[in-house]
């Protein structure tokens, strides 16, 4: 049976209104104009399909319908004629300059545009996740809100303010390049990053994970992995990501409970993104040339844990080690955690107990439930089981997710 019309339209809009809105931005240069311009090309579509039934290439009729919508406000824009007449005016006057030489390493791609143009680093960390959820995810205001717990008219706010922003200061629909990409890439990679990690291990509310929300990360990690097939970090992230998705079936129990990765059962491991991830994780190494970056070193601590048949097989010398150049590479109070969980399994938790007890004065762990959580852990495997209690008591008290708190609570009632 055929879909319906409106079901049709609302897969082929997901599908391709980051593209229609990429192109028809190229026009407009403003992305709160060309977003409004695709969704009249919705409700045109909501009322020609029904009647006419669903084009042979529904992306295609999207994407020339609101083309035609953006000519057709450039012509009417009084400030476009009025520009147009005055250029006219000056080109007698003026030779025009020399055609600047086009950059080799300039990529051409409307979609690539959108993702630097929603990423661009004057707007807020936030702002940032807002906006491309809605226009490279496709994401409604009530599913965003949903996805991170807060009230709907809180992101509306932000990504309006989103729009205004890149309009009120004149930020070029573009993708940059030389040490322009270099940096503007980092702040992409992150908001894609941030959303997999929030659906990967919920900050807070009732639900551990949130497999959409991953999803939509991993699928803007590929789609960036295509369009930049050149950047090692680019192919760092993509690895990391499948890497960490390949074992989200096994990461919570029947209850929702979530499962240590001690305890998790390797089967239920999903070995075609294993596979993909280690594919992409080897295109990192074979792209670059430098040292590696963040997301290659991260994406190989993701690869160790993945190719362990269990968990006492893990090498864990090897992840210490790449935890090492991480923490030189990016230094950070939560790498320096994660690395002393990684020497605990090495060489023991004497020695991580004392890297531990080293970060406790650092600002940004003060409220940070996974720095009490691992010197429990620490203290119970060296037989102090008082003090362990105490530390996953507080671990608990901090915990913001309630079933990250159960867990922590549980931990704490089992040290008797």
């Amino acid at each position: 049976m055929e879909p319906q019309p409106t079901e049709a339209l609302e897969t082929v809009f997901r599908l391709e209104s980051p593209r229609v809105i990429a192109g028809v931005a190229r026009l407009v240069r403003d992305v709160g104009i060309a977003e409004e311009l695709t969704q009249d090309a919705l409700v045109a579509a909501l009322e020609q399909w029904p009647r006419d039934g669903v084009p042979d290439n529904p992306g295609a009729w999207l994407m020339a319908t609101a083309r035609r919508r953006a000519v057709d406000l450039i012509r009417r824009r009084e400030t476009y004629a009025r520009k147009l007449a005055e250029v006219g005016r000056e080109l007698p006057a003026a030779a025009p300059p020399p055609a600047e030489p086009a950059d080799p390493q300039d990529i051409d791609d409307d979609l690539l545009r959108l993702v630097f143009t929603a990423c661009h680093p004057v707007l807020s960390a936030e702002a940032r996740i807002a906006l491309t959820l809605r226009l490279l995810g496709g994401l409604t205001t009530p599913e965003i809100a949903r996805a991170f717990l807060v009230p709907e008219p809180t992101v509306a706010q932000r990504i309006v303010r989103a729009k205004r922003t890149l309009a009120t200061r004149n930020i070029a629909f573009e993708v940059p390049y030389g040490p322009d990409r270099a940096a503007r890439l980092g702040s992409v990679l992150e908001v894609i990053y941030l959303i997999f990690n929030e659906g990967y291990a919920a900050t807070a509310g009732d639900d551990w994970l949130r497999p959409a929300l991953c999803e939509d990360a991993l699928r803007l990690a590929r789609v960036l992995s295509a369009l930049m097939p050149k950047e090692p970090e680019v192919h760092g992230l993509a690895a990391l990501l499948e890497l960490q998705a390949s074992r989200t079936a096994a990461r919570t129990g029947p209850d929702g409970a979530p499962v240590l990765l001690r305890d998790q059962n390797r089967r239920r491991w999903n070995r075609m993104l294993i596979a993909r991830g280690i594919t992409a994780l080897d295109r990192a190494r074979t792209t670059g040339s430098g040292a590696p970056g963040s997301y290659v070193l991260q994406a190989a601590i993701a690869a160790c844990h993945a190719t362990a048949v269990t968990y006492e097989e893990t090498d864990w010398p090897r992840i210490a080690a790449l935890y090492g150049l991480l923490a030189a590479r990016t230094p950070s109070p939560v790498v320096a955690l994660n690395r002393a969980v990684a020497v605990s399994m090495a060489e023991g938790p004497a020695p991580a107990l004392a890297l531990v007890d080293a970060l406790a004065a650092e600002p940004a762990l003060r409220e940070y439930h996974l720095l009490p959580s691992v010197r429990g852990d620490l203290l119970l495997r060296l037989g102090r089981g008082a003090e362990a209690r105490t530390e996953f008591e507080r671990a608990a008290s901090l915990a913001r997710n309630e079933r990250e708190r159960e867990l922590l609570a549980r931990r704490a009632r089992e040290c008797g």
